[in-house]
């Protein structure tokens, strides 16, 4: 019979999918920019703006997560 998971095994598996969301996010851009024929200098800029994206992604899919699963780092806010 299998046990439930324990809390490291969880963080684990919960950093490889934002670590692979944040991959996917950062990748994009500069793959559509690619083609367009673009300067390795707007071709860098795509890269970056999608890592800031992939960024805003992570940070805002792992909170809508804590509200979701009520293990939240933060009290809920009462309504």
């Amino acid at each position: 019979m299998v046990g439930p998971i324990s809390e490291s095994e969880r963080d684990a598996g919960n950093r490889k999918i934002r670590i692979a969301l944040l991959a996917i996010v950062t990748a994009s851009p500069p793959l559509l920019a690619l083609q367009l024929d673009p300067s390795p200098l707007q071709l860098l800029a795509a890269l970056g703006g999608g890592f800031l994206v992939g960024l805003v992604v992570v940070w805002y899919l792992g909170r809508l997560a804590a509200e979701f699963s009520g293990s939240g780092r933060r009290p809920r806010r009462r309504r």
